[in-house]
């Protein structure tokens, strides 16, 4: 079937230097997967779940809510079988990912305006509704709220993952917004008893995990694409992680940058928040022996924002960005790297 065409994504080994230490890493790069990110999944999990209600044929209308990567997923899903998606994104949305959804045959419907929550998630929601109502042929994935989310993550991200860690994992790293990532992954991993601490990784404003940082402002604001939300995520539960990390944006980017430089790997900015979540842990009392990152997508999209110059200097992050850079190598953070392997 159309729907049916996930294969398992390849992880490579990081040798990390810190603080005086060597730790190893698993990296799990989502971008092998034909979108190039993790939401290829969800878009499959949720495309199936809405072709069960009802078959989806040509002429199907989808509308989604998306920072991106699930929107350019499901355009080129429904382009195959001839239908199309409305894709409702804001100003964060990288102009290389505009590029690709339009590409993909998806129709942009912009938002600018402020949920009043440090982004435009709950805007986004309200137009989506609005569309909906006013074209009752029009069909919403919801992958705020559909099942279809976590589901698909708990039979394919969480079997995959257990496998390519071996018996010596101990923590996953986990970027959540929906939280449909994490929470797929935690019912299997739950589900098999082993002791595997699970961490979500959230934007330091974000309330996706739940209440934002106690030290956070507006000052704070997020800004980069794939992490985070302006509430909280109907999946995750208690049971779904064992603890989260806040990540400013500032620390993400110098982490993306890093790992750029040392290995050639280049990564998004939500999978810098776990990088740096991950290498924050490895100086800590319950430091990892054998932990994974899931990498959501690599560097294609962010050539123009986490990895410009001078993206940082409009949005003012140019000295916390080298701050961090500085205090972590005179700490004697370094990656090597090795060939990725399914």
């Amino acid at each position: 079937m159309w729907l049916d065409s996930l294969t398992p994504t390849p992880v490579s080994e990081l040798l990390v230097t810190y603080a005086g230490k060597h730790h190893r890493m698993l990296v799990k790069h989502e971008s092998y997967l034909a979108s190039g990110s993790v939401k290829e999944r969800t878009a499959i999990g949720l495309l199936r779940a809405l072709d069960r209600q009802e078959p989806l044929t040509p002429g199907t209308v989808v509308v989604e809510s998306t920072s991106g990567n699930l929107g350019i997923a499901l355009a080129h899903q429904l382009a195959r079988i001839g239908g199309r998606l409305i894709a409702v994104i804001d100003p964060k949305t990288p102009v290389a990912t505009r590029q690709l959804l339009i590409a993909a045959g998806a129709t942009l419907h912009m938002v600018d305006e402020d949920d009043g929550h440090g982004g435009y998630l709950l805007t986004r929601l309200a137009t989506v509704r609005a569309l909906i109502t006013a074209h009752p042929g029009y069909r919403w994935t919801n992958q705020y709220g559909s099942e279809a989310n976590p589901e698909i993550h708990a039979q394919t991200t969480g079997p995959e993952i257990l496998c390519q860690g071996g018996p010596e994992l101990d923590a996953v790293y986990v970027a959540v917004s929906t939280g449909g990532t994490l929470a797929g992954i935690a019912r299997h991993v739950r589900g098999t008893g082993r002791p595997i601490r699970l961490i979500a990784v959230d934007a330091y404003a974000s309330m996706a995990s739940g209440p934002p940082a106690s030290q956070a402002t507006t000052a704070d604001a997020r800004l980069l694409p794939g992490i985070g939300a302006s509430r909280q995520s109907s999946f995750l539960t208690p049971q779904s992680f064992d603890t989260r990390h806040m990540v400013r944006d500032s620390d993400a980017i110098a982490m993306c940058r890093m790992l750029r430089e040392d290995t050639d790997i280049g990564v998004g900015g939500s999978a810098g928040c776990v990088l740096s979540a991950c290498v924050t842990d490895l100086t800590s009392a319950e430091a990892p022996t054998r932990p994974l990152c899931l990498a959501p997508d690599d560097a294609a999209k962010y050539e123009d924002s986490v990895y410009s110059d001078e993206w940082l200097e409009q949005v003012k992050l140019v000295e916390a960005v080298h701050a961090t850079i500085e205090r972590w190598r005179a700490d004697g953070l370094a990656f090597k790297s090795t060939e990725p392997q399914i």
